[in-house]
């Protein structure tokens, strides 16, 4: 037992509708500071990207609307990283309950469309990189799902680093779209599929409750 660290599964509720269906997908009951490593670690890692596929050339050859979906591919992935790393996610994604894994499971085959889109539409129809990374995901993601919990954190980084592996190896793509792979398989099979407890230092919950609290007054 540690004093300092406490573990909250409690998931607070949310708004009817289309806000509440939005809080949802993100997590319900996100902290401020959850927010703000959010935002600047999107908008951070974004201009790094957009710096690097810009100096590498590549994004001159491309038509407005590859550069729309690498763009808009490139903002899922870095965001997505953070939003399933947070605590509000996990709670809300690894609650219990067999909808829970349907959930997660889903989450995890919706991005079939982005493999379809970077590689049959970005990558000229490269169908060996298409179907290669969609055997990669949906096996990789069973691997995770179903191993004993304990296991299922290993399990996530072998699968991942198989995955990029097989990615610099067998699946190459040019320098300017070599962060997709990592970014991809680092969101679905870690970040959203690994079972972390939601782990908070005491003092550093109730800073945010203070926070939060001012902010609706």
């Amino acid at each position: 037992m540690r004093s300092d660290l406490r573990i909250s599964w409690e998931i607070p509720a949310t708004p009817p509708g289309l806000a509440g269906r939005l809080e949802r997908f993100m997590g319900p009951g996100k902290s401020r500071s959850e927010n703000a490593v959010e935002t600047v670690g999107l908008l951070g890692c974004a201009l790094l990207l957009a710096a690097g596929v810009w100096n590498s050339g590549a994004a001159r050859d491309w038509s407005t609307a590859q550069l729309v979906v690498v763009a808009l591919a490139g903002l899922d992935l870095i965001g997505g990283v953070l939003t399933n790393a947070t605590n509000a996610a996990k709670r809300w994604y690894h609650r219990a309950g067999p909808a829970a894994r349907r959930a997660r499971l889903l989450f995890v085959s919706a991005h079939l469309v982005h493999l379809a889109a970077m590689g049959l539409f970005v990558l000229d129809g490269d169908l060996d990189w298409t179907l290669g990374n969609a055997v990669l995901l949906l096996g990789g993601a069973v691997a995770v799902e179903f191993a004993p919990v304990r296991l299922r954190r290993p399990v996530a980084m072998a699968v991942f680093m198989a995955a990029v592996l097989v990615n610099l190896f067998w699946l190459p793509v040019a320098t300017a779209l070599a962060w997709f792979a990592p970014l991809f398989f680092l969101k679905l099979l870690v970040c959203h599929l690994v079972p972390e407890a939601p782990l908070e230092e005491v003092r550093d919950t109730d800073a945010d409750a203070h926070a939060d609290a001012d902010a609706d007054a």
